[in-house]
């Protein structure tokens, strides 16, 4: 694998992948794309991707096929069910794994992967759909440093922060502790601003403050910003933080890591579920507290 002008398949083309792709497509490289949905691929394949009938067509004649699904399940059955890329990659081809999956079930399939001289990388990325527009994502690799390289300059085209965690299912580590930070903040956040709603004050007032001091952060920036308008349109939807996190309380379970801060967001997030905002953004946790008042 030179890094120049690659075959490099894609599936997953939501509001994430879709510009992931592009950027692929854009920087040189070949690019192939299958998906559920056919119409989700016709942009793309209207810019110069080539159409695939199935995952192991696509593997078939990609060096490196990425996906960015839901869970760990999809990939699973992308990787290993009923036309699955293991039908189509030669030996020698790496599957880089994009989504937020169990460590453990990253583990599993690099597993049987090796079994047929296929090679892995666990590759979860944060920075949402305005990371993956500006080719800006922060990308956690779990794999072989030397497939690693062999990706990067793959990855580079889609992200600005690429960083070796460890071996195969340590990405995924990472992933879970930057969603872990992440929308613990979004929590805090939503408190800080119910409590200034109790007090009566000006919620823009306070966050305009609280961004001049020691509060303030990138989650304060964005989060407090679309809770002073009432913002709830998804960025990310809910549903994906509400799954994330329970992938990370299942690994402190399974680990004894006791994560008391990550328990009460898990539930504030369950609490989310069961209002039946899981489509909105995760901004709706401040109407969560609003309907505990």
């Amino acid at each position: 694998m030179s890094g120049a002008g690659m075959r490099v398949g894609f599936i997953g083309l939501g509001v994430m992948g879709a510009p992931m792709a592009r950027h692929l497509l854009a920087a040189g490289h070949d690019l192939a794309v299958w998906a559920r949905r056919p119409e989700t691929a016709d942009a793309l394949v209207a810019a110069g991707a080539a159409r695939c009938a199935s995952p192991a067509a696509l593997a078939a004649r990609s060096e490196v096929v990425f996906t960015i699904v839901t869970t760990g399940a999809d990939v699973e059955a992308l990787a290993f069910g009923s036309g699955g890329l293991i039908a189509g990659f030669a030996p020698g081809a790496i599957h880089v794994d994009m989504s937020t999956i169990a460590p453990a079930t990253a583990r599993e399939i690099a597993a049987r992967y090796a079994k047929s001289g296929v090679r892995w990388l666990d590759a979860p990325v944060s920075g949402g759909a305005v990371g993956a527009e500006q080719a800006s994502l922060a990308i956690m690799a779990g794999g072989e440093g030397e497939t690693l390289e062999a990706v990067r300059p793959l990855l580079e085209a889609m992200g600005r922060t690429i960083v070796h965690i460890g071996p195969v299912g340590a990405g995924q580590v990472a992933k879970a502790c930057n969603q872990m930070v992440m929308v613990s903040a979004i929590q805090a956040c939503a408190e800080a601003m119910r409590l200034a709603q109790a007090h009566g004050v000006d919620l823009a007032a306070v966050r305009q403050a609280l961004m001049g001091g020691s509060a303030a952060s990138r989650v304060l920036e964005v989060m407090g910003e679309r809770m002073v308008a009432r913002d709830f349109v998804p960025g990310i939807e809910a549903r994906l933080h509400h799954k994330d996190f329970g992938l990370l309380i299942e690994e402190a379970v399974r680990s004894g890591t006791p994560l008391p801060i990550a328990g009460q967001v898990a539930q504030q997030l369950n609490a989310l579920m069961a209002c039946g905002w899981g489509r909105d953004d995760t901004a709706s946790l401040l109407r969560v507290l609003e309907r505990m008042a």
